[in-house]
């Protein structure tokens, strides 16, 4: 980060750090902020924002963030798993609240939604700095076993085809997402939509519930 850590100063707090549990919790507390601030400013401004901007987005002293995360990059890693765990675990909610076939496209929504607004996060993938050399495969081990347990899900309820590799369908995806211009997010929706109309062709119940639309 371009700021000096050594110069800066953590704004004083008036708990009682008598309590290791107490500490623990304004702990989490405050790293749970600041990950959230980086998000919003990473979009907003890039990877490369202040980090006087985070910190007082968090509403936390600049030294704080500092003691958890020493180096940019370790606030962006952060930031990555955070948003990364956030999205894999939606699709178990999604498995428990929907049917199978909406439960799989809401989802895909979701990702691609991911995939869209971490463009700057995922230039920094690229930079070469090797603290970022274990994230593609942190994010495959998270998402494929979440989009895994939808498409497994939806094709024993005959919603979708069965013979889709979870990680071609991540990748396609993200392919789709790379879009620029004032069309780009509306050309990945219809993109998106597609993609899992393709899902559906050949599946039993998909194609029953085509041909019942189609007798009205």
């Amino acid at each position: 980060m371009s700021e000096n850590p050594t110069e800066q100063q953590d704004e004083p707090t008036g708990r009682d750090t008598g309590s290791g549990r107490r500490v623990r919790a304004d702990a989490r507390r405050n790293e749970d902020a600041v990950l959230e601030a980086a998000k919003q400013v990473f979009v907003t401004s890039g990877v490369d924002a202040p980090v006087r901007e985070i910190a007082a987005r968090a509403g936390v002293g600049v030294g704080t963030l500092y003691r958890r995360f020493p180096k940019r990059s370790d606030l962006v890693v952060a930031v990555f798993r955070r948003e990364v765990d956030a999205c894999a675990a939606e699709a178990t909610s999604l498995a428990l609240t929907h049917p199978p076939g909406e439960a799989l496209s809401r989802w895909l929504q979701r990702y691609c939604a991911f995939i869209a607004t971490k463009k700057g996060l995922a230039a920094s993938l690229h930079s070469g700095d090797p603290a970022f050399d274990t994230l593609p495969d942190y994010f495959r081990a998270r998402f494929e076993p979440a989009l895994a347990l939808l498409l497994e899900t939806a094709a024993a309820a005959g919603e979708v085809r069965g013979d889709v590799a979870p990680y071609d369908l991540l990748r396609a995806i993200a392919n789709l997402s790379v879009t620029t211009g004032e069309e780009g997010a509306a050309h990945t929706r219809r993109m998106l939509d597609l993609v899992i109309d393709g899902l559906r062709f050949g599946a039993p119940n998909a194609a029953t519930k085509a041909a019942t639309k189609a007798d009205r």
